[in-house]
């Protein structure tokens, strides 16, 4: 298919090099036309030095300023081009998205038919690790080409999403004053979180565990307000997180990420909790050369089965408990070159369905939702044809396991629309098979009382042992844990 794309001929940047290729990559011709030029902004381009100065960014980037002739996209031979236009919260203006990122929040971004005005794809990218305005503008057009690439897939299937509110306001441009005072907040933030790293460790995390009664869970109540949590405290230089708990024979135990600061290196470990809330020594039980989280749980023709997240390895591993809870047998790489977080699953009929955050070595980890099925656990698990699913930092990344309430499949997700960690969505699953997605949030859970920090993660529960997962306090000197209290 050839593809021509809107492009502001005042503001065109080096990241639609990497359009064209991926675009090329998938056996799409493109080039690109220019729309009514809009104003050529020496605020962002400031801001953009500054920040490239500050924080000591690597050159070339994707928010470069190119010379517009040098986008030649080639002829466009006798098939007659699909002309799209790129829209932020409605605008085709780049100072509509940059107007979003300096209030401290994300454009929602469409992809439009030109001539037909149809919605092909619609996303709401993450900037959850970008640490300055130009890497967020960087994070949106990361996530602009996969929803490029998604449109163009809707539309060879005749597929025409319906409107959708605008997340913002249009902006005709940037005004300075905001851009610089973005700016000096950022840099203090910058600072003050240096700061802290020097005097604490962080992230850090710890896990909470709880006994429910009958009824009287997070899934049930869809609240932690008042809930009370027994903590499984992580030592100073290691942190604990994505809890996941499972009873067999009557005893119970929380398997979780046991990450070490000073490697920065995540293994699986696991503790046994007694009925009064207290546990007994951690013991690591699975590690590997590369980095391990998440250790999703799951039950199997009598077996009990772990899939650890190792995206860092691109790929989805199972291992099988040989004996548990000590021992941890790989049985198969259920999927391969695949960056892929948060591998969670769920039964539905004669299927599985595994949902998992990718990436493809750019932009954020938690805005973009894929799916896979397969007849058993142990595969083929074939990519679900709509992949990807959703791009939405606020629901797409998994954040424990599934549940069922009042006879309906929900599911926790990671809301990372003001940064990782900051919130916990519950979503009901109206529709999951193999052509099609649907969820529905009805609340965002926030930090619960008695937590020493701001984030939170992961929810996961079997049988009545409840667990979550929380950002702490961990001083690397006596005085500091002083000043902290």
């Amino acid at each position: 298919m050839h593809v021509e794309i809107t492009v502001d001929p005042a503001n065109p940047r080096r990241w639609l090099y990497d359009l064209k290729q991926r675009l090329a990559e998938s056996g799409h011709q493109c080039s690109f036309v220019a729309a009514e030029p809009g104003p050529r902004s020496s605020t962002v381009d400031l801001l953009f030095e500054l920040e490239r100065l500050i924080y000591r960014l690597p050159s070339p980037r994707p928010s470069d300023r190119i010379d517009w002739r040098e986008l030649d996209g080639g002829a466009a031979g006798e098939v007659q081009p699909l002309h799209l236009t790129v829209l932020y919260d409605g605008s085709p203006s780049e100072a509509a998205m940059l107007a979003a990122l300096l209030d401290g929040r994300t454009p929602r971004v469409s992809i439009i038919d030109a001539v037909t005005g149809d919605r092909l794809a619609t996303g709401d990218p993450g900037t959850d690790n970008a640490g300055s305005v130009r890497e967020a503008s960087e994070f949106v057009h990361v996530r602009t080409i996969t929803l490029v690439l998604v449109a163009l897939k809707n539309f060879a299937d005749g597929k025409v999403l319906p409107p959708v509110p605008s997340a913002g306001a249009d902006f005709a441009h940037v005004a300075p004053a905001k851009a610089a005072r973005k700016l000096a907040r950022s840099v203090v933030h910058a600072a003050a979180r240096r700061l802290y790293h020097l005097a604490c460790y962080a992230p850090h995390w710890q896990i909470g565990c709880r006994f429910v009664p009958l009824g009287g869970g997070v899934y049930e109540t869809l609240s932690i307000a008042d809930a009370k949590w027994n903590i499984v405290a992580s030592p100073p230089e290691r942190f604990f997180a994505d809890p996941f708990p499972i009873a067999v024979d009557g005893r119970n135990y929380i398997f979780f990420e046991d990450l070490d600061h000073r490697t920065q290196k995540g293994v699986i470990s696991f503790v046994e909790v007694a009925r009064d809330g207290t546990h007994g020594p951690v013991q690591t039980v699975l590690e590997e050369p590369w980095h391990l989280s998440y250790p999703f749980l799951i039950e199997d023709a009598g077996a009990i089965y772990m899939i650890p997240e190792s995206s860092s390895n691109r790929s989805v591993d199972l291992y099988r408990a040989d004996p548990f809870p000590h021992r941890w047998v790989k049985e198969a790489t259920l999927i391969s070159d695949v960056e892929l977080s948060d591998a969670t699953i769920v039964r539905r009929g004669d299927k599985l369905f595994l949902l998992g955050a990718t990436r493809d070595g750019r932009g954020s980890y938690s805005d973009t939702l894929s799916i896979y099925s397969a007849s058993k656990l142990s595969g083929p698990w074939q990519p679900h044809e709509a992949n990807p699913i959703l791009i939405d930092a606020r629901t797409a990344r998994p954040a424990g396991n599934f549940f069922e309430r009042d006879g309906k499949l929900w599911r926790p997700v990671q809301d990372c629309a003001n940064g990782y960690g900051t919130g916990i969505g519950l979503a009901e699953i109206t529709r999951l098979d193999e052509t099609g997605f649907e969820q529905r949030v009805h609340t965002v859970l926030r930090t619960p009382a008695g937590w020493t920090g701001k984030r939170l993660h992961t929810l996961s529960r079997y049988g009545d042992l409840e667990c979550i997962d929380g950002s702490a306090h961990s001083p690397k000197y006596a005085i500091v844990g002083k000043l902290l209290r």
